[in-house]
């Protein structure tokens, strides 16, 4: 737990854009209330002579920013990066993103959930070839294969047919439509905190309406709906949501936690749809870094706690730390050679539990 008084400061990278809608006056304020100091880092300066911090959140790339992150860190071992490069750009590539989907465990629950048929294309031959997607059926989604939060990355197309493929340009991962009644799960994970909404969807596509359309129809994920209205109840009257009923709340929570663990990250979000052909059969169908966080209900109290999370961590970590290696040096003195009859004979009958302690006593637990 952090003395009283003890101030932290979270050191933060982000782009523009995203420090425009992330970094907003409600956010900051709520989180010096709770001691927590957010500070712009300079991009232009080396990371390593800038701080201290307490913590370090970013959503930057490149080797460059990589390599400073890892300088940071051999020089600032107890301070926490959000999120490890490594486990980001896991999420830069569409099959390996949904992978991880696919290895999870959850029991116990009666709901089911996967992820859709999907296939990758590298190059515009293939497309023509059956054969390579022939698992497949349409209607498809075609997605860039790359997702890095670009706006190239989020343009999409639903595809009916074979003449539909031709306007693509690989590489893009194909992946089969599921009608799902016009609505999607966007379930947000902060720490251990998740939060799962309704938002509009593509509609569905019926086997009679799919032959009466042709070639492809272009999308994106981007909403025209401003924040503020989607986060407020009429939203959801206006989009017809109300009456669209969620997942069980423990089934998300347990897929949430099930990929934080897998993915190693603490900042994500994932779509998820219920296929209506099977009722209790959902489907994950994108994950994504460090998400529009705005979005989410409550947002600045979310992080807030997040990050006094974090930092109170990284205090209990160093001093259970500092604990063991204080318990380890005394116990090293220990085991020096010591005179005969050093210890009394009663201290003698006890020595390995009061007077020859060899470290390996009772692990220390210190809670916030």
């Amino acid at each position: 737990m952090a003395e009283p008084g003890r101030r932290f400061a979270i050191g933060y990278a982000l782009l523009p854009k995203k420090r425009e809608s992330f970094i907003q006056e409600s956010l900051v304020s709520l989180a010096q209330e709770r001691g927590i100091d957010l500070v712009q880092i300079d991009t232009d300066k080396p990371l390593v002579d800038q701080g201290p911090f307490d913590c370090v959140l970013h959503k930057l790339y490149g080797e460059d920013w990589k390599k400073q992150l890892q300088e940071f860190s051999l020089r600032n071992p107890n301070v926490p990066i959000v999120d490890p490069p490594a486990a980001i750009e896991r999420l830069h590539n569409r099959i390996s993103m949904l992978q991880v989907v696919s290895e999870l465990k959850v029991e116990n629950h009666e709901d089911t959930f996967g992820i859709p048929k999907q296939i990758v294309i590298y190059d515009s031959e293939t497309l023509g070839e059956l054969q390579a997607w022939e698992p497949l059926k349409f209607p498809v989604i075609a997605k860039p294969l790359v997702a890095d939060g670009s706006a190239k990355s989020h343009k999409m197309s639903l595809v009916f047919n074979q003449d539909g493929l031709k306007k693509l340009k690989p590489p893009i991962v194909l992946q089969e439509f599921v009608n799902h009644g016009g609505v999607i799960f966007k379930v947000y994970v902060v720490g251990e905190y998740v939060k799962c909404v309704k938002r509009k969807s593509l509609p569905d596509v019926s086997e009679e309406k799919l032959n009466s359309l042709e070639g492809s129809l272009a999308f994106s994920q981007v909403s025209n709906i401003t924040t503020r209205e989607r986060n407020d109840d009429k939203y959801y009257k206006m989009m017809h949501l109300e009456d669209k009923e969620m997942p069980p709340q423990s089934f998300i929570t347990d897929i949430a936690r099930g990929l934080r663990r897998a993915m190693k990250l603490n900042l994500f979000n994932f779509d998820v749809i219920r296929d209506i052909r099977i009722g209790n059969r959902y489907l994950v169908i994108d994950i994504n870094y460090f998400p529009g966080y705005a979005k989410m209900p409550s947002y600045e109290t979310v992080l807030s706690d997040f990050f006094w999370d974090i930092v109170n961590q990284k205090e209990t970590d160093a001093l259970v730390t500092s604990l063991k290696n204080d318990g380890e040096s005394e116990a090293g003195s220990d085991r020096r050679p010591s005179p005969k009859n050093s210890c009394d004979k009663d201290s003698r009958k006890y020595g390995s539990d009061d007077c020859c302690l060899d470290g390996e006593g009772e692990e220390i637990t210190i809670s916030s």
